[in-house]
C-alpha cells in the first residue's frame, strides 16, 4: 500500500493531499529512510511523522483497504517516545 494512502486510511493524517504535502517537505520517514508519497508501506515499517515541534512514531499493524474509523486505530501501535 502506499504511503499517503496507508496515511489516509489510518487516520493519521486527515486528508491524501496532507500526507503528499508532508511525504514532499519531507517531514515523513519510513525505517530512518525519507519516504515519497509513493513508497509501498509493509506491516512491521516505522513511519515517524513530524508535524510541528512534535514527532510520532508508528509502527504499521496491518494494511486495510477499507476500514471504519473505530477500527483505524488498529492499523498501527503507537511507539514510546524516549
Amino acid at each position: 500500500m502506499r504511503l499517503d494512502k496507508y496515511l489516509k486510511t489510518s487516520r493519521l493524517i486527515k486528508r491524501r493531499t496532507l500526507a503528499k504535502e508532508a511525504c514532499d517537505k519531507g517531514k515523513i520517514t519510513v525505517n530512518g529512510n525519507a519516504a515519497k508519497a509513493g513508497t509501498d508501506i509493509k506491516v512491521g515499517d516505522e513511519i515517524a511523522i513530524t508535524l510541528g515541534a512534535r514527532t510520532m512514531t508508528v509502527v504499521v499493524e496491518s494494511l486495510t483497504e477499507h476500514v471504519k474509523k473505530e477500527e483505524a486505530q488498529n492499523m498501527y501501535k503507537v511507539k514510546e517516545q524516549p
